[in-house]
């Protein structure tokens, strides 16, 4: 009987303060863990399309399309880096040592307010497009949205090492046993990682949308009315019009999908129930990880310039030279 302890244990030589080996205890569990590796290897690939076609094509070198790219990338970085992680430590111990723990959480959170920061700066690309198109052009240039993006992800750079000052400090400190990888802060850090990462940020995308769907209405009903009146001689603005229209209902999809993915996480985070918490954790950390697989298929369906794209890309047409200069939208 002893012997089946040791082998239960992740270190047996250390004891007592050794974790317990993860066991599949149902053939689920092995099921599961392929569905996140396939989930995981779509995740990288799915997105690296993103980043290649928006990066190659000049065509697609506008402001919307660069936001795009930057989510990608954060997107990229969690099918690269956070699901291989989450599905090592469901199968087997943690041993790569404390530092590396502390530095693969650190990543999680740089990457999840990274994305976070790109859903707001998202909202508010689609607000002066729809809400303000005669100056959009005028103030919303690729200069400053390359700018907005470096500065969401030097901002995620020290606001994370604040938020996780202990455990990087002292990578050991919030670990019960030698094997184990967790998350840790005090209860005050939480909070306010809730208030700066969600709630502020939700309400602000709440708000944007909220005003772009109220105008994106009653341009619809404008549009349709002038289209009506005079058909034969469809003018380019309302073609224009028409294609932010349809931007914003694209973008819209990603917003909500994005909400629904990464709201249980934060509703879990705030629940003192811990017995619910532990039953549901691993679930609402695999949905919150499986949004960055979902953009890039939503990208797919809706955007029409991603598949002529992604057919370049897979077809090797991009190595062909001038192939920068395409017509892709």
């Amino acid at each position: 009987m002893e012997t089946e302890d040791q082998s239960e244990l992740c270190f047996p030589q250390l004891g007592n303060i050794s974790c317990k080996k993860p066991r599949s205890h149902w053939s689920g569990d092995i099921l599961l863990t392929v569905l996140l590796s396939v989930i995981c290897v779509f995740t990288v690939f799915l997105n690296l399309l993103v980043i290649i076609s928006i990066s190659h094509f000049r065509q697609l070198h506008t402001p919307t399309q660069l936001l795009l790219l930057s989510l990608a990338v954060s997107d990229f970085l969690v099918g690269l880096l956070v699901m291989p992680g989450e599905i090592y430590l469901r199968t087997s111990c943690w041993a790569l040592g404390d530092v590396l723990c502390s530095l693969w959480n650190y990543v999680i959170f740089m990457v999840t307010f990274a994305s976070v920061g790109h859903m707001v700066l998202i909202s508010a690309d689609r607000y002066a497009a729809i809400c303000d198109p005669l100056h959009y052009n005028t103030r919303v240039t690729v200069g400053r949205v390359r700018f907005c993006v470096c500065l969401c992800w030097f901002f995620s750079f020290p606001y994370c090492g604040i938020l996780l000052k202990e455990q990087l400090t002292h990578p050991a400190v919030y670990k019960s046993c030698h094997g184990e990888c967790v998350i840790g802060f005090e209860y005050v850090s939480g909070v306010v990682d809730v208030v700066v990462s969600f709630v502020l940020p939700l309400g602000a995308i709440v708000i944007l949308y909220m005003r772009v769907f109220t105008v994106a209405v009653s341009q619809a009903r404008a549009m349709r009315s002038h289209v009506t009146s005079i058909k034969p001689r469809r003018s380019v603005t309302a073609r224009a019009k028409k294609s932010e229209l349809k931007a914003a209902r694209t973008l819209g999809v990603v917003i909500l999908v994005f909400i629904l993915c990464y709201c249980p996480y934060y509703t879990f985070t705030l629940a003192d129930d811990n017995k619910i918490i532990s039953l549901l954790a691993h679930y609402v950390v695999y949905l919150f990880d499986f949004n960055s697989c979902l953009n890039p298929l939503i990208y797919t369906l809706f955007y029409p310039w991603f598949r002529k794209a992604v057919r370049c890309v897979v077809t090797l047409r991009i190595l062909k030279s001038g192939s920068r200069g395409d017509n892709i939208l």
